[in-house]
């Protein structure tokens, strides 16, 4: 069976194309098999296995991941990958407006506080925290052409930060209610909306032995190894006030809501990359 490194160009294209067909099927909220369409890829390709393209879509996730894309469900971003894979990415991104479109439309959509049910399934681990290498994409230019800012459009979606949010107060007082706690689950509080958001987390809550809670919450509509946005302000929160500042990651919140918790501060939970500088004139 052929290896990583011997991936010819057509293999690779192959496999693109079929990611980022995947990924315009996903963002209009149509369904696909991916196993389906992973087995019929591999059958195009050089005697490749389900397995491998999996993990070569795996690799593709960990390039749009970097060049600012939201992602393929279930293909958790993988950084092993050959430079080929980001030239093949730019060439047919260029020229893929249906993926451009879906995804400019994806991170606009408004989103509306609603009534979710409510069990223990909501609550999943949180993604192993790796150090990782350095991404390719910085290793051999940042300046890449294809580069997007969906998901910091998403992180600028005030309706969908809102809903996020109010699904956290509820998932916070329902959980001290049900652990016998009512006086606590009453003061919990939507900080954000009643003090501001200047106080870097978002909403007040409480341990079940009363110890307040710092919950900072971030909503994606997208899966759980999307990345997101954290001010310096919400860092300086959390080193401050680790043992009571909790991260609250909200993710497939249109589809089917999960919730991780990353509790302490912000940067022993996450690899932090500077994105955006405050620039000063004299």
């Amino acid at each position: 069976m052929a290896g990583e490194k011997d991936w010819s160009r057509r293999e690779v294209e192959l496999c693109v194309a079929e990611y980022l067909h995947m990924l315009t099927l996903q963002l209009n909220g149509q369904n696909f098999n991916k196993r389906a369409r992973s087995v019929a890829l591999a059958e195009k390709l050089n005697q490749r296995s389900r397995t491998a393209v999996e993990f070569k879509h795996c690799n593709i996730s960990a390039v749009m991941t970097e060049l600012g894309y939201p992602l393929v469900q279930g293909y958790k971003p993988r950084s092993n990958y050959q430079r080929l894979l980001i030239e093949v990415l730019e060439e047919q991104l260029s020229s893929n407006s249906a993926v451009q479109d879906a995804a400019q439309a994806a991170v606009q959509r408004p989103a509306t506080p609603t009534d979710f049910v409510f069990d223990q399934k909501i609550w999943v681990p949180a993604p192993e925290h790796s150090e990782g290498r350095e991404s390719a994409v910085a290793e051999h230019g940042i300046f890449s052409p294809m580069r997007r800012d969906f998901l910091a459009q998403e992180s600028r979606n005030r309706s969908l930060g809102l809903a996020g949010e109010t699904l956290v107060v509820d998932l916070e007082v329902r959980r001290l209610y049900e652990a016998g706690k009512k006086s606590l689950s009453e003061r919990v509080e939507h900080v954000s909306q009643t003090l501001g958001d200047g106080l870097g987390y978002d909403v007040l809550s409480f341990d079940d032995d009363g110890r307040e809670r710092l919950i900072e919450v971030k909503t994606t509509a997208f899966g759980r190894y999307t990345p997101f946005y954290v001010t310096r302000n919400e860092l300086a929160r959390s080193e401050e006030d680790a043992p009571t500042y909790h991260l609250y990651r909200v993710f497939d919140f249109r589809e089917n809501p999960k919730v991780f918790d990353l509790p302490g501060a912000i940067g022993s939970n996450c690899r932090l990359d500077a994105a955006t500088y405050l620039a000063r004139v004299g």
